[in-house]
């Protein structure tokens, strides 16, 4: 009730009423009709609670704006949300990565490693090899000069013997290396 005398007196006192002519209550000043209309006009809104239904959607409103922003805010965490997961799976994927090129450089340099290994054993078993056919082939020749130089003492010993000696002497000869040979076998 306060609140409608304070908007009338307030309708009143700003009005142009007062730059009208004549008495301001009588039904001949327009102001007057244009007020009491306007009265008449709020009167059938407060009637009908228009003020209260248009409150009632306002409130509405803002309860579907709250919602929008509710519904807004739990998109936006559910985004934060899938960003920090993508987030944290692009870095285990980088560590991931990451292991994997330095497991393979780790790996590369250790089959580098075992190849050049391989490779100096492979050499080292081919040189010993070489080594041991130079080995036996000195063998052979020493032993095949050794076998010439025998045979050809021995023919030589036994041409300077058949000169120096004769049949007699050849079987004293014979006899004594036969002494020889049985005293050593004792």
């Amino acid at each position: 009730m306060i609140a409608r005398l304070t908007a009338v007196t307030a309708v009143l006192a700003a009005s142009p009423a007062l730059a009208a002519t004549g008495p301001f209550f009588s039904l001949r000043n327009t102001d007057f009709i244009v007020l009491l209309a306007f009265l008449a006009f709020i009167g059938i809104l407060m009637y009908y609670r228009v003020p209260s239904a248009i409150a009632r959607l306002l409130d509405k409103r803002a309860e579907g704006i709250k919602a929008d922003i509710a519904e807004a805010r739990r998109l936006r965490d559910e985004a934060q949300e899938i960003y920090a997961n993508y987030e944290r799976r692009q870095r285990e994927v980088q560590g991931q990565a990451d292991a994997i090129v330095a497991n393979a450089r780790r790996e590369a340099l250790a089959q580098a490693d075992k190849a050049k290994v391989d490779l100096q054993t492979s050499i080292d078993r081919r040189l010993q090899t070489a080594q041991d056919q130079i080995s036996a082939a000195e063998t052979e020749a020493v032993r095949a000069v050794r076998n010439q130089a025998i045979q050809v003492a021995m023919a030589a010993a036994t041409e300077v013997l058949g000169r120096q000696m004769g049949p007699q002497d050849r079987s004293a000869g014979i006899d004594r290396a036969i002494d020889d040979v049985a005293h050593h076998l004792n």
